[in-house]
């Protein structure tokens, strides 16, 4: 998307010379360095940037508060018994979201994955080696085809054919005996024929489980449990998004046989399809430690913070001429407030993707992004104070657009 740093080599790796500075000291260097903190990207010529997009996975998604750090750390200095944790945790998050079960994932797509593995194989141990051949087993999923999306690979891992819908008619002629689920993407439900009761309802009448994926939808935070209350029998939920756990952990929540039948697809068990989805203990209690920091928080007082912000930037790019910005959420994922930059690009001489790049490559650097010809800001992964440096090069960008 962004135009990469022309790198230096130094010491066997590479160190950036137009931003760093050609002087960059090699990590053998900075690690001998015992007077000051390592900057590791700065050594390996990454740089950072103030996140105005949202919790994208290729932008490194949410940062974890301090207490989750804290979390992380008291669990990186002790042994346990990875099964053991796996089970208190996993009690812990289903109370605390009122669900039957649950289960920390390395992120959502493993859940989608260790999901449709338990509805395969339940707690078939030569099933579990056998996937993904599906001989005596299911090997159907159904899936409206407004709902394909770009992770439905997870699904299809496990050796399933994806069976396409548009009517609720279609659904209930092609289910059938070789029907082992039906995955439902929360952020289309809009956009799908057969919305989520009446998906969940037809899952019932058939008898075959139902899988929602709500990787990106909290907040609001009562999302959390409002699918499983629905009836879905499995949800997955991304770790590091909203909840600001870690990027690579993520949640399975549903039906207690079915969870209990993804944890034995899942490490540390070998020889399964979910052998290489391992989550650490860290993660896991990282994981718990921002569920609970999550649920505790004042979530009306942050909605008001991410307005403000979202007002800042909004009458700052709103002030320059020829310029239009408003204040959107989406109805779904990233359900918080977002600023949608317009302007006559021809006019201007420059397109928004445009606009991107230079704030990407200026100083301080701000990653965005565009969508539909528009600038579009996500405010709610900035840090405190960073809404005003925002709101400043995006204004001072589009001031020397218009000149």
């Amino acid at each position: 998307m962004w135009s990469r740093r022309h790198f230096l080599r130094s010491a066997g790796l590479p160190a950036v010379g137009g931003f760093f500075g050609a002087g960059t000291a090699p990590i053998s260097a900075a690690a001998a360095d015992r007077g000051r903190a390592r900057d590791y990207f700065r050594e390996l010529g990454v740089r950072p940037f103030i996140n105005a997009a949202g919790t994208y996975t290729a932008m490194t998604a949410s940062l974890m508060p301090r207490e989750v750090m804290e979390a992380i750390n008291y669990a990186s200095e002790h042994y346990v018994m990875l099964d053991e944790l796996h089970d208190r945790i996993g009690e812990r998050i289903a109370t605390l979201v009122h669900s039957e079960a649950a289960m920390v994932t390395s992120g959502a797509a493993s859940a989608l994955t260790l999901g449709t593995a338990a509805v395969l194989t339940g707690m078939d141990r030569q099933k579990m080696i056998d996937l993904p051949n599906l001989t005596g087993m299911k090997s159907e999923v159904i899936i409206q085809k407004s709902h394909r999306f770009g992770y439905d690979h997870a699904v299809r891992n496990c050796g399933v054919h994806l069976v396409e819908v548009e009517t609720r008619d279609d659904l209930e002629r092609l289910v059938g005996d070789k029907t082992a689920m039906m995955l439902f993407y929360n952020n289309n439900n809009k956009e799908g024929r057969i919305q989520d009761e009446e998906f969940v309802q037809l899952g019932k009448k058939h008898g075959v489980p139902t899988l929602n994926d709500a990787a990106a939808d909290v907040p609001p935070v009562d999302n959390l449990w409002k699918y499983t209350k629905m009836g879905f029998d499995l949800v997955t939920f991304s770790g590091g998004k909203g909840i600001r756990g870690p990027q690579s952990a993520g949640l399975l929540l549903g039906r207690k046989d079915l969870i209990a039948a993804a944890r034995l697809n899942a490490p540390p068990n070998g020889n399964t399809i979910g052998r290489g989805l391992k989550v650490n203990k860290e993660e896991m209690v990282g994981m718990l430690a921002a569920l609970e920091l999550y649920l505790a928080k004042d979530h009306a007082q942050e909605q008001r913070e991410f307005e403000r912000r979202a007002d800042v930037i909004r009458s700052s790019a709103a002030a320059v001429p020829g310029v239009t910005a408003d204040v959107f959420v989406p109805e779904i994922a990233n359900h918080v407030p977002h600023v949608r930059i317009t302007w006559d690009a021809k006019a201007k001489g420059m397109t928004a993707d445009e606009v991107v790049k230079s704030l990407r490559d200026g100083e301080p650097s701000i990653g965005a992004r565009s969508e539909n010809d528009a600038l579009v800001v996500g405010v709610w992964m900035m840090r405190p104070g960073e809404d005003k440096i925002v709101a400043r090069r995006i204004r001072q960008t589009l001031e020397r657009v218009s000149s």
